[in-house]
């Protein structure tokens, strides 16, 4: 059956459709009598206004654009429950796309937000994204852009991320004062700058302690659980083996934990194992796996603040805002 539209209701009252859309929005030119009238029809048709059509008729749209690698691992999907409890208190509604960890797929999602005239769009950038060129066309555009946890380097806009470095610093200078020395670090994905940043400070924690690097013990792959279990299997087969794990993300250090268990390894005694964001999972393997807590929902929620701020003073020339927020170590049986 045909949706109705405000023109089923003119026409079935006989006004202009322009007399419908002042009648539903309570117009004060309007009379009780055709607005009672308008809103009964409408309740009967179970008509529902197109926010595309209202959009471009006034310029404004109460719609946020949210656009993620995965749904699938908590930290997203609790950094999305944050975006969506600030839009909500303040009358917005979010559509939410992934892209899979796919720049491709980014490119053609940020496509559909901004056919869906989105006020403002939340990324974190795909693992294989490499330019900025289709957030810059948004920008241009008069959309406004907050990146969180994953931003985009070539792309001026606001930011909400922790301090990568200095957590990654503060995981292996731990292992380090635990006794580990032959620490590898599963480092993911080389051009994405959270990658880089939690390997220069494995790097600078390893120096500050007068360890040698052994270039042999990064390994680079994806972020994923099967990253992780076949990075570990690399480093299983090596002739130095490492006593010690830093992994770049909790589903890399679930995946690596898996392998070391399958070669019949102890946890922590032959091997130590630090994650990174505190998924869930981390806290019910056996051991239950140290990690960096990632505060992912105060993240969504920060992002969604400022994204919403933006969006309410279009006209305010405002320098570029990089809120950092503050992460630390939790520490649990696999070290």
């Amino acid at each position: 059956m045909r949706q109705k539209t405000l023109y089923d209701i003119a026409s079935k009252l006989k006004i202009s459709p322009s007399t419908v859309s002042r009648a539903l929005n309570n117009h004060p030119d309007i009379s009780s009598s055709t607005k009672n009238k308008v809103k009964s029809l409408a309740e009967e048709y179970n008509y529902i206004p197109n926010p595309i059509a209202q959009s471009l008729k006034v310029n404004k749209t109460s719609t946020i654009g949210v656009l993620v690698p995965e749904i699938k691992h908590d930290f997203f999907s609790s950094a999305i429950s944050g975006i969506e409890e600030i839009a909500y208190d303040s009358g917005f509604t979010i559509i939410l796309c992934q892209s899979n960890e796919n720049y491709e797929r980014e490119v053609i999602n940020t496509n559909v937000l901004m056919r869906h005239r989105v006020a403002g769009i939340l990324v974190s950038i795909s693992q294989s994204t490499v330019s900025g060129a289709h957030f810059q066309n948004m920008i241009e555009r008069n959309t406004p852009i907050v990146f969180f946890d994953r931003i985009c380097e070539d792309v001026v806009a606001n930011k909400v991320i922790i301090d990568d470095e200095k957590s990654a610093f503060d995981a292996v200078s731990y292992l380090l004062s635990k006794g580990y020395r032959n620490i590898a670090h599963l480092a993911g994905i080389k051009d994405l700058s959270i990658c880089r940043n939690r390997l220069a400070g494995y790097k600078k924690a390893l120096e500050k302690s007068d360890v040698k690097l052994n270039e042999n013990f990064i390994v680079h792959a994806g972020l994923h659980e099967i990253d992780g279990y076949n990075s570990m299997d690399l480093l299983l087969k090596t002739k130095n083996k490492p006593d010690a794990i830093f992994c770049v993300n909790d589903p890399v250090a679930i995946g690596a934990f898996q392998r070391i268990k399958e070669a019949g390894l102890r946890i922590p005694e032959d091997i130590g194992i630090i994650g990174f964001s505190n998924n869930k999972i981390t806290a019910l393997v056996d051991p239950p796996l140290t990690t960096v807590e990632q505060p992912s929902f105060e993240m969504g929620k920060k992002a969604a603040e400022l994204l919403i701020e933006l969006i309410n003073n279009p006209g305010r020339k405002k320098e570029t805002k990089t809120i950092v927020l503050d992460s630390h170590l939790i520490i649990r049986r696999s070290t």
